[in-house]
Protein backbone atom coordinates (compact mmCIF):
# COMPACT_ATOMS: atom_id res chain seq x y z
CA UNK A 1 0.00 0.00 0.00
CA UNK A 2 1.08 3.93 -0.64
CA UNK A 3 2.89 5.49 1.99
CA UNK A 4 -0.39 7.52 3.87
CA UNK A 5 -0.31 11.32 3.00
CA UNK A 6 0.29 14.06 4.96
CA UNK A 7 -3.54 15.49 4.88
CA UNK A 8 -4.25 11.97 6.44
CA UNK A 9 -7.50 12.19 7.46
CA UNK A 10 -8.38 8.64 9.38
CA UNK A 11 -11.87 8.36 9.86
CA UNK A 12 -11.95 9.05 5.88
CA UNK A 13 -10.13 5.96 5.58
CA UNK A 14 -11.90 3.70 7.68
CA UNK A 15 -15.12 4.22 6.08
CA UNK A 16 -13.72 3.87 3.08
CA UNK A 17 -12.41 -0.07 4.77
CA UNK A 18 -15.92 -0.27 5.59
CA UNK A 19 -17.63 0.54 2.02
CA UNK A 20 -14.69 -1.84 0.07
CA UNK A 21 -15.77 -4.91 2.75
CA UNK A 22 -19.33 -4.97 2.68
CA UNK A 23 -18.72 -4.50 -1.19
CA UNK A 24 -16.11 -8.05 -1.40
CA UNK A 25 -18.67 -9.64 0.93
CA UNK A 26 -21.74 -12.00 -0.81
CA UNK A 27 -23.73 -11.37 2.31
CA UNK A 28 -24.68 -8.88 4.61
CA UNK A 29 -22.26 -8.36 7.36
CA UNK A 30 -22.80 -7.72 11.46
CA UNK A 31 -20.94 -4.88 13.22
CA UNK A 32 -19.13 -7.48 14.96
CA UNK A 33 -18.07 -9.32 11.46
CA UNK A 34 -17.04 -5.80 10.19
CA UNK A 35 -15.06 -4.87 13.75
CA UNK A 36 -13.36 -8.09 13.67
CA UNK A 37 -12.49 -8.09 9.97
CA UNK A 38 -11.05 -4.37 10.19
CA UNK A 39 -9.78 -4.52 13.45
CA UNK A 40 -11.57 -1.83 14.53
CA UNK A 41 -13.39 -1.12 17.92
CA UNK A 42 -16.98 -2.06 17.39
CA UNK A 43 -18.04 2.02 18.51
CA UNK A 44 -15.78 3.32 15.55
CA UNK A 45 -18.05 1.12 13.07
CA UNK A 46 -21.43 1.88 14.80
CA UNK A 47 -20.65 5.39 14.30
CA UNK A 48 -19.14 5.37 10.81
CA UNK A 49 -22.18 2.65 9.65
CA UNK A 50 -24.29 5.77 10.61
CA UNK A 51 -22.85 8.30 8.77
CA UNK A 52 -22.69 5.73 5.43
CA UNK A 53 -26.56 4.79 6.04
CA UNK A 54 -27.19 8.41 6.40
CA UNK A 55 -25.67 9.16 2.93
CA UNK A 56 -26.88 5.71 1.19
CA UNK A 57 -24.07 4.40 1.13
CA UNK A 58 -24.63 1.37 3.47
CA UNK A 59 -28.33 -0.36 4.30
CA UNK A 60 -29.33 -2.51 7.28
CA UNK A 61 -31.74 -5.36 7.07
CA UNK A 62 -34.49 -5.97 9.46
CA UNK A 63 -31.93 -8.21 11.13
CA UNK A 64 -29.44 -5.54 11.78
CA UNK A 65 -26.87 -6.66 9.29
CA UNK A 66 -24.78 -3.98 6.75
CA UNK A 67 -24.73 -4.29 2.49
CA UNK A 68 -23.81 -1.40 0.40
CA UNK A 69 -26.48 1.11 -0.51
CA UNK A 70 -26.98 2.03 -3.77
CA UNK A 71 -25.37 5.29 -3.78
CA UNK A 72 -22.44 3.21 -4.47
CA UNK A 73 -24.10 1.65 -7.23
CA UNK A 74 -25.65 5.25 -8.52
CA UNK A 75 -21.95 6.51 -8.55
CA UNK A 76 -20.63 3.34 -10.51
CA UNK A 77 -23.11 3.92 -12.58
CA UNK A 78 -22.46 7.25 -13.72
CA UNK A 79 -18.68 7.02 -14.33
CA UNK A 80 -19.43 4.05 -16.25
CA UNK A 81 -22.18 6.05 -17.90
CA UNK A 82 -19.79 9.01 -19.23
CA UNK A 83 -16.52 6.85 -20.44
CA UNK A 84 -19.45 4.97 -22.58
CA UNK A 85 -20.88 8.03 -23.11
CA UNK A 86 -17.56 9.48 -25.06
CA UNK A 87 -16.35 5.68 -26.45
CA UNK A 88 -20.12 5.60 -28.29
CA UNK A 89 -20.40 9.46 -29.36
CA UNK A 90 -16.24 9.71 -30.57
CA UNK A 91 -16.54 7.93 -33.95
CA UNK A 92 -19.57 11.10 -34.90
CA UNK A 93 -17.36 13.50 -33.60
CA UNK A 94 -14.73 12.72 -35.58
CA UNK A 95 -16.76 12.26 -38.77
CA UNK A 96 -18.71 15.94 -37.83
CA UNK A 97 -15.39 17.59 -37.79
CA UNK A 98 -14.26 16.03 -41.21
CA UNK A 99 -17.50 17.31 -42.37
CA UNK A 100 -17.23 20.65 -41.39
CA UNK A 101 -13.78 21.23 -40.32
CA UNK A 102 -14.43 23.52 -36.78
CA UNK A 103 -13.94 22.08 -33.89
CA UNK A 104 -16.36 20.13 -32.14
CA UNK A 105 -17.32 19.77 -28.16
CA UNK A 106 -19.01 17.14 -26.25
CA UNK A 107 -20.13 18.11 -22.98
CA UNK A 108 -22.87 17.48 -19.94
CA UNK A 109 -24.59 19.75 -17.47
CA UNK A 110 -23.08 19.90 -13.98
CA UNK A 111 -25.37 22.67 -11.79
CA UNK A 112 -25.27 25.51 -13.59
CA UNK A 113 -22.42 24.66 -15.76
CA UNK A 114 -21.50 22.35 -19.05
CA UNK A 115 -18.42 20.33 -18.78
CA UNK A 116 -16.46 19.56 -21.90
CA UNK A 117 -15.87 15.73 -22.04
CA UNK A 118 -14.70 15.47 -25.37
CA UNK A 119 -13.70 17.37 -28.54
CA UNK A 120 -12.10 17.20 -31.90
CA UNK A 121 -9.79 19.79 -32.37
CA UNK A 122 -10.11 21.85 -35.70
CA UNK A 123 -6.72 21.75 -38.03
CA UNK A 124 -7.00 25.77 -38.77
CA UNK A 125 -5.01 27.97 -36.84
CA UNK A 126 -7.46 30.71 -36.02
CA UNK A 127 -9.86 28.26 -33.33
CA UNK A 128 -11.54 28.72 -30.10
CA UNK A 129 -9.67 27.17 -26.79
CA UNK A 130 -10.99 24.86 -25.15
CA UNK A 131 -10.00 22.36 -22.68
CA UNK A 132 -11.19 19.00 -21.37
CA UNK A 133 -12.27 19.10 -18.66
CA UNK A 134 -12.87 22.77 -17.97
CA UNK A 135 -16.17 24.21 -16.98
CA UNK A 136 -18.03 26.95 -18.44
CA UNK A 137 -21.47 29.21 -17.87
CA UNK A 138 -24.85 27.33 -19.03
CA UNK A 139 -26.67 30.08 -19.76
CA UNK A 140 -24.13 31.31 -22.73
CA UNK A 141 -22.92 28.38 -24.71
CA UNK A 142 -24.99 26.88 -27.32
CA UNK A 143 -23.91 23.25 -25.33
CA UNK A 144 -25.65 24.80 -22.16
CA UNK A 145 -28.65 26.17 -23.41
CA UNK A 146 -29.10 22.89 -25.18
CA UNK A 147 -29.01 21.11 -21.92
CA UNK A 148 -30.87 23.51 -19.65
CA UNK A 149 -33.62 23.46 -22.54
CA UNK A 150 -34.56 19.93 -22.56
CA UNK A 151 -33.73 19.02 -18.85
CA UNK A 152 -36.66 21.64 -18.21
CA UNK A 153 -35.07 23.47 -15.82
CA UNK A 154 -36.02 26.54 -14.17
CA UNK A 155 -34.15 29.22 -14.36
CA UNK A 156 -35.78 31.24 -12.13
CA UNK A 157 -34.54 28.74 -9.37
CA UNK A 158 -31.16 27.75 -10.38
CA UNK A 159 -30.50 31.83 -10.61
CA UNK A 160 -32.57 32.41 -7.74
CA UNK A 161 -29.28 34.21 -5.66
CA UNK A 162 -27.47 35.15 -8.31
CA UNK A 163 -27.28 37.91 -11.09
CA UNK A 164 -26.21 36.83 -14.32
CA UNK A 165 -23.12 37.84 -15.81
CA UNK A 166 -22.19 39.41 -19.27
CA UNK A 167 -19.82 38.08 -20.62
CA UNK A 168 -20.18 39.77 -23.96
CA UNK A 169 -21.96 42.49 -25.48
CA UNK A 170 -24.77 39.55 -26.43
CA UNK A 171 -24.62 37.36 -23.37
CA UNK A 172 -28.45 37.27 -22.37
CA UNK A 173 -28.92 38.12 -19.18
CA UNK A 174 -32.44 38.89 -18.15
CA UNK A 175 -34.14 35.66 -16.77
CA UNK A 176 -37.23 36.15 -18.74
CA UNK A 177 -35.42 36.70 -22.19
CA UNK A 178 -33.59 33.80 -21.11
CA UNK A 179 -36.43 31.64 -20.40
CA UNK A 180 -37.91 32.52 -23.30
CA UNK A 181 -34.78 31.67 -25.54
CA UNK A 182 -34.48 28.60 -24.19
CA UNK A 183 -37.88 27.45 -24.80
CA UNK A 184 -37.62 28.63 -28.61
CA UNK A 185 -34.57 26.01 -28.57
CA UNK A 186 -36.27 22.83 -27.27
CA UNK A 187 -38.94 23.98 -29.97
CA UNK A 188 -36.23 24.37 -33.07
CA UNK A 189 -34.19 21.22 -31.54
CA UNK A 190 -31.15 23.30 -31.41
CA UNK A 191 -29.16 26.48 -29.76
CA UNK A 192 -26.97 28.76 -31.13
CA UNK A 193 -24.06 30.69 -29.27
CA UNK A 194 -23.68 34.07 -31.40
CA UNK A 195 -20.61 35.34 -29.18
CA UNK A 196 -22.11 35.12 -26.16
CA UNK A 197 -19.72 33.26 -24.17
CA UNK A 198 -16.60 34.51 -25.81
CA UNK A 199 -15.96 37.58 -27.97
CA UNK A 200 -15.41 36.15 -31.64
CA UNK A 201 -16.84 32.66 -31.82
CA UNK A 202 -20.31 31.61 -32.55
CA UNK A 203 -21.36 27.84 -32.06
CA UNK A 204 -24.03 25.78 -32.77
CA UNK A 205 -25.30 22.58 -30.52
CA UNK A 206 -27.58 19.96 -30.61
CA UNK A 207 -28.75 17.49 -27.99
CA UNK A 208 -28.30 13.82 -27.38
CA UNK A 209 -31.03 11.59 -25.85
CA UNK A 210 -31.10 8.10 -24.34
CA UNK A 211 -33.67 5.29 -24.93
CA UNK A 212 -36.02 6.82 -22.70
CA UNK A 213 -36.21 10.14 -24.33
CA UNK A 214 -33.43 12.10 -21.51
CA UNK A 215 -31.36 14.07 -22.59
CA UNK A 216 -27.65 13.08 -21.40
CA UNK A 217 -25.22 15.17 -23.02
CA UNK A 218 -25.08 17.87 -25.61
CA UNK A 219 -22.63 18.53 -28.98
CA UNK A 220 -21.71 21.72 -30.78
CA UNK A 221 -19.85 23.06 -34.04
CA UNK A 222 -17.26 26.13 -32.89
CA UNK A 223 -15.09 28.47 -35.11
CA UNK A 224 -14.45 31.98 -34.88
CA UNK A 225 -17.50 33.88 -36.48
CA UNK A 226 -14.90 34.90 -39.86
CA UNK A 227 -15.79 30.79 -40.38
CA UNK A 228 -18.75 30.64 -38.81
CA UNK A 229 -20.71 32.83 -40.34
CA UNK A 230 -24.57 33.92 -39.77
CA UNK A 231 -25.17 32.23 -42.93
CA UNK A 232 -23.58 28.95 -42.58
CA UNK A 233 -24.57 28.73 -39.29
CA UNK A 234 -28.11 28.48 -40.61
CA UNK A 235 -27.07 25.97 -43.37
CA UNK A 236 -25.31 23.97 -40.26
CA UNK A 237 -28.78 23.46 -38.55
CA UNK A 238 -29.77 20.67 -41.19
CA UNK A 239 -26.11 18.84 -40.08
CA UNK A 240 -26.76 19.42 -36.44
CA UNK A 241 -30.55 17.72 -36.37
CA UNK A 242 -29.22 14.85 -38.72
CA UNK A 243 -26.50 14.46 -36.23
CA UNK A 244 -28.83 14.52 -33.26
CA UNK A 245 -30.79 11.60 -34.32
CA UNK A 246 -27.88 9.83 -35.77
CA UNK A 247 -26.18 10.06 -32.32
CA UNK A 248 -29.28 9.73 -30.24
CA UNK A 249 -30.25 6.59 -31.82
CA UNK A 250 -26.80 4.89 -31.43
CA UNK A 251 -28.28 5.28 -27.46
CA UNK A 252 -31.77 3.55 -28.89
CA UNK A 253 -33.19 6.57 -28.72
CA UNK A 254 -37.07 6.03 -31.05
CA UNK A 255 -38.31 9.92 -31.52
CA UNK A 256 -41.65 8.60 -32.25
CA UNK A 257 -42.06 7.01 -28.40
CA UNK A 258 -41.10 10.69 -26.88
CA UNK A 259 -42.59 13.57 -26.93
CA UNK A 260 -39.24 15.18 -27.69
CA UNK A 261 -39.46 15.04 -31.44
CA UNK A 262 -36.34 16.66 -33.44
CA UNK A 263 -37.92 19.32 -36.23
Amino acid sequence: MDRKPRQYVQSLDRALDIIEELAKSGDSLKVTELSEKLALHKSTVHRLLATLLYRGYAEQDENGRYKVGLKLFEIAGNVLNKMDLRKRVKPFLVKLQQETSETIHLAILDGKDVVYIDKEETSEIIRMHSEIGSRVDAYCTSLGKVLLAYKDVDIYHLYAEEDLEKHTANTIIDKELLAEHLALVKRQGYAIDDEEQEPGIRCIGGPIFDYTGEVIAAFSIAGPINRMTEERVRSLTSIVLNYSRLISSSFGYIAENTSREFT
